[in-house]
């Protein structure tokens, strides 16, 4: 079993590794004869790596769905933000506590020039980056600052548009002193009681109770490799069998995929993917969520605003399936 993203994708990565080696020497072949030699074999290489590709993700199991939603190259909410938005202002700080840099918020301008507040999970792509985002866990001041951006949406008339990626809120000891369980129940109530739209996008990892604090939406929709569940795999695995390797039996129990969402009507549509995945083409990948954002927004707009609270409350009050013993 594979434990990273890396791991499961290597041979891939070493097919493209070699195409951009070719490139290399095809730019610097003077010998028209050679270049078209190199043209050749780089179209061979070129297919494999597709058929591979193509392959590779008609199998997917629940397990590699939790890799894809982890890879390192996959974009996050800073990229969204400048492949869809325009003039984004970021906001920091909850006015009680401090900043927290896991979670990136402010208003922003869509294309079509109508202000809207953005709310999302931000990780990093270096180990210094991840320091400074704390992975994308919030801390209690984060949610805290998220319903300051409530309010201020709430206030102006403004759309809010969350994008979730956290494998969970922050379980430090310092979180657990100030308060986490609280913020994030207090962010979700915020929620419920809203008057504008809400739609969310779950862009990598919606885990627990770190995801569903800026989830409660009218609209929510995944990306086809994301994932949405109570706890990540490891952490159920540790809790039933004691053993955190076990994260790929937890992962199909817990039927976290997008797909799985989608039966259980927890989403309202699961948005496609690029060739690949998204990390492949983030800027297809933007179109993809910029279309769904603009369109979930429209059908909101006929929607009067307490309806919206009552369509919030009757979509939560509805999920879970259960059966009397």
């Amino acid at each position: 079993m594979a434990k990273t993203w890396k791991e499961w994708e290597k041979p891939v990565l070493e097919l493209e590794e070699l195409i951009e080696k070719l490139r290399v020497l095809i730019d610097a072949e003077a010998d028209a004869t050679k270049k078209k030699e190199l043209h050749v074999r780089l179209e061979e290489f070129e297919k494999r790596r597709d058929n591979f590709i193509k392959v590779r993700y008609s199998r997917l199991g629940a397990w590699e769905k939790v890799l894809l939603a982890r890879a390192e190259p996959r974009p996050y909410t800073l990229d969204y933000i400048a492949n869809i938005f325009t003039d984004f202002t970021e906001l920091d700080g909850d006015r009680r506590m401090g900043a927290d840099h896991a979670l990136v918020v402010g208003p922003a301008a869509m294309l079509d020039g109508r202000p809207v507040m953005i709310v999302g999970h931000q990780k990093g792509r270096d180990i210094q980056q991840r320091a400074y985002r704390n992975f994308a866990m919030c801390k209690p001041e984060g949610y805290r600052k998220a319903m300051r951006m409530f309010d201020m949406a709430d206030r102006f008339g403004m759309p809010i548009i969350t994008f979730i990626d956290t494998p969970a809120a922050d379980p430090g000891v310092e979180s657990e002193m100030r308060g986490i369980s609280e913020a994030i129940a207090a962010s979700m109530l915020k929620m419920f009681e809203l008057t504008v739209p809400v739609v969310s996008v779950v862009i990598g990892e919606g885990g627990s109770g770190g995801a569903i604090g800026i989830g409660v939406a009218n609209k929510v929709y995944m990306q086809e490799h994301a994932i949405y569940s109570v706890i990540p795999p490891e952490g159920c695995a540790a809790i039933l069998w004691r053993d955190p390797t076990k994260g790929a039996e937890a992962a199909a129990a817990l039927q976290l995929t997008a797909q799985s969402a989608m039966e259980l009507e927890l989403i309202d549509e699961i948005l496609e993917e690029p060739f690949g995945g998204a990390h492949r083409d983030p800027v297809e990948a933007a179109v993809t969520v910029k279309e769904t954002l603009v369109a979930a927004l429209a059908d909101l707009d006929k929607v009067p605003p307490k309806k919206l609270k009552e369509q919030r409350y009757d979509r939560y009050r509805k999920m879970g399936r259960f059966q009397t013993a």
